[in-house]
């Protein structure tokens, strides 16, 4: 499947599971994509935010992240690299519970979801694993999350993909526009920009 262009900008609105709210901008570089964005919310009366900047290859593979966020339990900083391979480092630490990862997957972000889609191009009914170093809102703590996605064509033309991802106990149908950025995350977020 292939996606156009990223818009320059795209916003979501968290619902039901959470309260809150992220921004992104898309940014073109040299071989792929700068992705700068932030997200804050409340969830279980708890308050976060999170300031991001991803660096994609071409295909949207991740190639780092540089993350701050604050909750009350203080301010974090995170710095992750990976070598492309499904190698990576979490502030020039080494991780080899995320190896075979291709993509981050930011706990507080909807955009992230996106890495995968494109970075996959699947075909109809089409389905593929996609393991992500998945970084946690409230302390920016990163853990291995194992999900799959799989392309679904309704009756309405629109892009859905069956999503799972076991040790969250989560299995839901994600909707997704031409530039490959998500549409609706049921319970979670929903794009309003």
């Amino acid at each position: 499947m292939d996606f156009r262009d990223p818009p320059k900008t795209a916003a979501w609105q968290h619902i039901k599971a959470r309260t809150g709210f992220e921004v992104v901008y898309f940014q073109p570089s040299a071989d792929g994509w700068r992705v700068n964005g932030c997200t804050t919310a409340v969830e279980d009366g708890r308050t976060w935010s999170v300031e991001y900047e991803l660096e994609l290859d071409a295909a949207w593979a991740t190639r780092g992240a540089h993350l701050a966020g604050r909750s009350a339990d203080g301010h974090r900083t995170a710095s992750i690299v990976t070598d492309g391979a499904g190698h990576w480092q979490i502030d020039g630490r080494v991780s080899p519970e995320l190896d075979g990862c291709r993509d981050i997957d930011l706990e507080s972000s909807a955009m992230t979801n996106a890495l995968p889609v494109r970075r996959l191009r699947l075909a109809d009914g089409d389905r593929a694993a996609a393991p992500a170093a998945y970084v946690r809102a409230a302390d920016l703590t990163v853990e291995r999350a194992d999900q799959s996605y799989a392309l679904v064509r309704d009756t309405s033309g629109a892009q859905r993909y069956a999503y799972a991802a076991p040790g969250f106990g989560v299995e839901c149908r994600l909707t997704y526009d031409g530039s490959g950025l998500l549409r609706d995350y049921p319970g979670l977020a929903i794009r309003v920009v």
